[in-house]
């Protein structure tokens, strides 16, 4: 029997990318998926086609700044199936830009999702975990979160701190609740849409030539799931074998 078969795995930032194809893949291997994303139509679509190919899925609109929504899908979650067995902090943006473009509002959304987003997922979860004693909580970085470049402070400094978050939920949890921190390289995504600075916009083509899947990252994060509840899976750096830095 599959480690993940029948696992009731909530995953943020589902609408595509990274948390679409690992939406696609666990419920591939028989979990019960709940996928949450602001785009509710992306959503169904995806439930849909997850449904149609024999897997389960349910879907609810998120925004994962919002801590009320946070909780609530990992609610729905609860409700429908008993209990949280993974929660995969996925959702994130990256609006690169020099930090002398003063983009201050992009610097703060990028606060809000990616640091803030990320602990609203542990907030919302943690407490069911500690009290069904057990449970996986896996949080999407980025290889930005080892290495700084020009254009990406903002985004690897927020994702620095996603790592740092996760080290401590490490060490805090105790033997019953596994953490893992996933750091994707270049990968394709949606996420080189939202910059709105032209110079950071086509430095960003250039590095995303060589870009990894996103079922890539889907594998990495199946991998740490389906380990067996002693083994505990703390990071994993995945980028193409053409990325240097």
């Amino acid at each position: 029997m599959s480690e993940i078969n029948r696992k009731v795995v909530v995953i943020t930032g589902a609408s595509s990318g990274i948390g679409e194809a690992t939406a696609k893949l666990l419920a591939s291997r028989g979990a019960h998926v709940v996928i949450g994303a602001r785009r509710v139509e992306k959503l169904e679509a995806l439930a849909s086609l997850i449904e149609a190919e024999g897997g389960s899925a349910l879907y609810q609109q998120l925004d994962v700044t919002n801590i009320g929504q946070m909780q609530a899908i990992v609610r729905l979650a609860q409700s429908q199936f008993g209990r949280v067995d993974v929660v995969v902090n996925n959702a994130g943006v990256m609006p690169l830009s020099p930090l002398e473009a003063l983009k201050i509002d992009e610097w703060n959304r990028m606060i809000d999702v990616n640091i803030r987003g990320v602990l609203h997922g542990i907030a919302a979860s943690l407490p069911i975990m500690k009290e069904q004693q057990s449970g996986h909580m896996i949080n999407v970085a980025s290889i930005g979160a080892y290495a700084v470049t020009p254009t990406a402070a903002v985004y690897c400094a927020t994702k620095y701190a996603v790592r740092a978050i996760t080290e401590g939920l490490r060490q805090e949890v105790g033997s019953n609740i596994r953490v893992t921190l996933v750091s994707p390289g270049v990968t394709e995504s949606e996420l080189a849409e939202s910059i709105s600075d032209e110079e950071a916009k086509e430095m960003m083509k250039t590095y995303r030539r060589d870009a990894l899947p996103a079922s890539a990252i889907a594998r990495a994060i199946t991998y740490a799931i389906e380990q067996p509840a002693a083994v505990e899976v703390n990071e994993l750096v995945v980028r193409p074998t053409a990325q240097f830095a």
